[in-house]
């Protein structure tokens, strides 16, 4: 019962946050500041951040009850889930066949870049040293505190 409260927890706090993407699945770095300035005063406030997080819970409460049921939390996450991977197909799919190749997936060289960062001495190998110190810098940017260097 404590990891479905635990989840719970979680995912009203994502959805929460994700309230500020709610007119735009890309997250925050695709809304633009006027979009989430709803009063049009030139300044965000917490309020209006709040809004936007009040406003994807009730999107998500599918029946209105002030609660969400773990049903409604995974309609939520099927929904997100579904808009990413068709926004995926769309920037990537080279051909427009609809479908994605493993070169389609490979194209914007993410796993390079990615492995570039981990491999900070550049030799061409990740030690255990070096994944440990990836690991623990992305665990700090999920928790929205900044990594120490």
């Amino acid at each position: 019962m404590n990891k479905a409260y635990w989840i719970a927890g979680l995912v009203a706090a994502g959805l929460g946050i994700a309230g500020i993407a709610q007119a735009n699945p890309g997250g925050i770095g695709r809304l633009s500041f006027e979009q989430l300035d709803t009063n049009g005063d030139g300044r965000l406030t917490r309020d209006e951040m709040a809004a936007r997080g009040q406003a994807r819970f009730a999107k998500a409460d599918a029946n209105g009850d002030g609660m969400l049921t773990a049903d409604e939390m995974m309609a939520q996450g099927r929904a997100r889930m579904e808009q990413r991977i068709n926004l995926m197909i769309k920037n990537r799919d080279a051909n427009g066949d609809g479908m994605l190749s493993l070169e389609e997936m490979r194209a914007n060289n993410v796993g390079d870049r990615l492995f570039a960062r981990v491999d900070t001495d550049g030799d061409g190998a990740v030690t255990a040293e070096e994944f440990a110190s990836a690991k623990a810098k992305w665990r700090m940017h999920r928790a929205g505190k900044p990594a120490t260097e």
